[in-house]
């Protein structure tokens, strides 16, 4: 890694760093460019060595040494020179969620450092500056400054930053507020996600994940019959009755599979730019995915008047849309626009989830009755699933949910007692969660 006599003429008192002293005194007053003030001083301190200006974003150097051990760095300081140390602000980040007990972080946000930088077997200075100009506030301009020999392949190493900054670790792109983002907590939450778990008729299930893996399988088929490889399907039917456990399953077994396919999840089209702007963004990073899974949750609601055409535009134009599947869904099918749902081109299967049928309302009571196998307050009979599917007619899963939900919350609001256990008798008004799940029934009904 680093030498320990670097052959760099590093700063020192008799040869002070005077870009450090120019960084300090732009500013001191309203910068023009920082930019070109920095790349002027480095290039007289440093004649011999090459400069290349590095973007932090997407290429963030000292992110690349910490989290992959690729490189070593090692902050620059001459203790007899204050300026020497690292400009940066120190900052609170609270925690995600205080309930689990964690007590944030303190974070250094660096404004101007600099470091020797060993990658490989190549030695290079880096200066790393934030470069905000003027009274502008957005965005947030952080430039890097890596020097080295001419010979020192300095981009390769930007090439290697580069690529692991685009790649997804344990994290699923995830596209808000006009921008692609990468989102850990929904990839944890897909981990999560199983087939086994999606109650559906399982001639539907075994179709979802057939149309699915059949395609990311078919692309020498596509190219033998000349055809774009690329489809959409939309899944379609009333709220709360599996379209969105389905996806979330799809995405796992995306995952899981030899030759990993991502997922890209569009959770809005709001934009600084507008929406037109998101949608073009949106396919470009498919683009660049591919093969990849597309989701826009709820097209009825995302995909308006005002941008339906350049949707249209995007999967239909010029640009090719090789290896990209775009899996819609809509609580209400007969809202979309009959270019989005009647023509083939664009989403060629359709997939209705309809609300649940007696046996499928059976095992999702089945379901909770496995959840709370472990609680010795709750009697949970075989013969109080038929009883709840009984009682749940027209009820789609989502209000089964609520139904159990709110039961075991008003259970859990009452005086302990040895009223949740199962008489003698067998008779199953004698439970407590029979007599609270059709009160809460009742109570649902009345809304539907």
């Amino acid at each position: 890694m680093m030498h320990e006599s670097s052959a760099f003429p590093l700063p020192s008192a008799s040869r002070p760093d005077m870009t450090t002293y120019e960084y300090y005194e732009h500013s001191h007053a309203p910068r023009i460019n920082t930019d070109t003030v920095l790349v002027e001083s480095l290039k007289r301190q440093y004649p011999q060595l090459e400069l290349t200006v590095v973007e932090s974003i997407p290429c963030d150097l000292l992110s690349y040494a910490a989290s992959t051990g690729q490189a070593k760095v090692t902050p620059i300081i001459d203790a007899k020179e204050p300026l020497s140390e690292p400009l940066s602000w120190t900052t609170f980040a609270p925690p995600a969620r205080r309930m689990d007990g964690a007590q944030g972080l303190v974070v250094e946000k660096l404004k101007f450092g600099k470091f020797l930088y060993a990658w490989k077997e190549h030695d290079f200075i880096l200066y790393v500056a934030n470069g905000r100009d003027g009274s502008n506030y957005f965005p947030a301009v952080v430039n890097q400054y890596l020097l080295g020999p001419v010979d020192g392949d300095s981009k390769s190493l930007i090439s290697d930053c580069g690529a692991w900054a685009l790649a997804l670790h344990d994290e699923i792109w995830v596209f808000d507020g006009g921008m692609w983002q990468k989102d850990s907590a929904l990839y944890k939450s897909v981990q999560k996600a199983s087939w086994k778990d999606v109650i559906l008729d399982e001639s539907m299930k075994e179709a979802l994940q057939d149309d699915v893996n059949r395609f990311f399988d078919s692309r020498e088929r596509y190219s033998r019959l000349r055809v774009p490889w690329k489809r959409g399907a939309i899944y379609w039917g009333p709220p709360g009755n599996g379209k969105t456990v389905s996806i979330k399953a799809t995405m796992k077994t995306l995952y899981d599979r030899k030759d990993p396919i991502p997922s890209l999840y569009v959770r809005s089209l709001s934009s600084f730019a507008g929406p037109e702007y998101s949608i073009k963004t949106i396919f470009k990073q498919a683009r660049l995915e591919a093969p990849c899974l597309l989701i826009f949750e709820d097209l009825d609601s995302l995909i308006g008047d005002d941008v339906r055409s350049y949707l249209y535009n995007e999967m239909d134009g010029l640009q090719a849309n090789d290896g990209v599947l775009i899996v819609g869904s809509t609580n209400h099918l007969d809202r979309l626009d009959p270019g989005m749902s009647k023509r083939p081109s664009r989403f060629d299967r359709k997939f209705e989830f309809p609300k649940p049928n007696v046996g499928e309302r059976i095992k999702y009571a089945e379901f909770w009755q496995k959840k709370l196998r472990d609680n010795e307050e709750i009697e949970f009979p075989d013969s109080l699933c038929s009883a709840i599917a009984g009682i749940t007619d027209g009820f789609s899963f989502a209000y089964m949910q609520e139904a159990f939900v709110a039961s075991l919350l008003a259970i859990a609001a009452q005086e302990a007692d040895d009223s949740g256990h199962l008489q003698a008798d067998g008779d199953l008004d004698n439970l407590v969660l029979w007599r609270e799940i059709k009160r809460q029934v009742k109570i649902l009904r009345e809304e539907l």
